[in-house]
């Protein structure tokens, strides 16, 4: 299950015609050395491999649908048959052109010299100024020298603008072939989520947990963890990004799990919160069940022509109405949510956008008030919790938080499609309902 080629060429002719006169250009990610030199596994730039396909290293690419002849190309690392030995197979340059369909290659010991030529007759230049800071300045440079023999050409790019504002809202519209990898995702997160479930035992340690989990994401066939999968029983469940997965399980533990799959660079990210002994304590339950509404009603929130925000105020007002209920917090529930005095217990937002990047890109805001439209082919996350920490200290004002609800985190999070008519859970096939977690 891949993209196809032709769908890059569709990708990049939407580019040039965004861009016009101008030129883009876009640099794969580094090779990123994990230990003296030992490299981690090589994950490519997402706007990179979005445009191309392409997933090797020390390439750039170049749109240039002002020239005469070619209107992409890529810099690629040489074939080298002594390196290829350690490192593995390169296409190099004839391989950018039969394979990745680039009208011209070079080299990419050939940019400084060849670049050039697809910048002298662009309006302007199109560029990220990313991480590589080398690669930044050379960029910079080829501009600066191109506006010092402007006045002499007279033609050149008198500008450089960013690529994220024209490429990210492309890819906040999922394509049919992008759906079916996030399918794909989210189906094996949603096998390894039901796996763990199954294997949770007290006395079982969270890391044999996440082993089982991770497991699952290599036997379906996916890259591994999408981010560091988060096994978190007791109190642990109220530590966001908690990842040393080392606690013991206990009796009366609720476990929180946030694991998702990497599938050819799409991703799943799913959390559910059971107990590992099959019942949930009578605390555990009543927190559950304002989660779980919270959830279910930010969910129906998700569909075309709402803004972005409205599935999270939703899901804030019913745990603020929940906590409420249970005398946590005090007070107007306007003034709580406005003042956000429901922060100790809930410190984060609903959901993120989803994709090729876990937290994939795109603006959740147009300006300082207006909020993006949701629209069919969006694929976002809804993660509502409920976090009592053992230390909680509720903003002045506010009650003291009993013993009895201590220590309890709870976080449900699924996967959901805008569709044309609402939306579609992606995860649903992980059970949430207490009955079903319940033994």
């Amino acid at each position: 299950m891949i993209v196809d080629r032709n769908e890059y060429r569709q990708r990049r002719e939407q580019i040039m015609e965004k861009i016009g006169s101008g030129t883009a250009i876009f640099r794969s990610a580094p090779i990123a050395v994990m230990h003296n030199d030992v490299e981690y596994i090589y994950r490519q730039d997402s706007d990179f491999f979005y445009l191309t396909g392409f997933n090797e290293p020390e390439a750039v690419a170049v749109i240039a649908p002002h020239h005469p002849e070619h209107r992409f190309i890529l810099f690629v690392q040489p074939k080298d048959p002594a390196m290829e030995t350690w490192t593995g197979y390169r296409y190099g340059v004839e391989g950018a052109k039969e394979v990745f369909g680039a009208d011209e290659a070079y080299s990419i010991a050939e940019i400084d010299e060849k670049l050039p030529q697809y910048l002298e007759k662009a309006d302007r230049i199109y560029y990220h100024l990313g991480r590589d800071r080398a690669f930044n300045e050379k960029i910079l440079s080829h501009y600066q020298r191109l506006i010092a023999t402007y006045p002499r050409r007279g033609t050149g790019p008198v500008a450089i603008e960013d690529t994220n504002s024209i490429v990210h809202p492309m890819r906040q519209i999922k394509s049919h072939s992008e759906l079916e990898m996030l399918r794909k995702a989210t189906a094996i997160s949603a096998a390894a989520h039901n796996r763990a479930r199954e294997f949770a035992k007290i006395g079982r340690y969270e890391y044999q947990i996440e082993a089982e989990i991770e497991h699952t994401f290599r036997v379906e066939g996916g890259i591994g963890a999408a981010y560091p999968s988060i096994v978190a029983s007791g109190s642990n469940a109220c530590i966001l990004h908690y990842v040393e997965n080392n606690r013991q399980l206990q009796d009366n533990d609720l476990l929180l799990i946030d694991a998702g799959c990497s599938y050819g660079y799409y991703n799943g990210d799913i959390t559910r919160t059971f107990p590992v002994n099959g019942k949930f304590t009578p605390e555990q339950k009543i927190l559950y069940e304002i989660v779980l509404e919270a959830q279910l009603k930010a969910i129906e929130a998700v569909k075309p022509g709402n803004p972005y925000n409205q599935f999270h105020d939703t899901a804030v007002r019913v745990i603020v109405e929940g906590l409420m209920d249970l005398g946590l917090l005090l007070g107007d529930i306007e003034e709580i949510i406005k003042e956000e005095k429901y922060k100790p217990f809930y410190m984060h937002r609903t959901g993120h956008w989803l994709g090729l990047d876990v937290h994939d890109v795109g603006a959740y805001k147009c300006g300082e008030e207006a909020w993006q439209t949701l629209q069919p082919g969006h694929v976002l996350t809804v993660e509502p919790g409920i976090y009592v920490a053992c230390d909680i200290k509720p903003v002045e004002g506010q009650p003291e938080v009993p013993e009895k609800w201590r220590g309890i985190g709870i976080r449900i999070e699924d996967d959901v499609l805008v569709t044309p008519d609402g939306n579609e859970v992606l995860t649903a096939a992980v059970p949430k309902a207490i009955a079903d977690l319940e033994s």
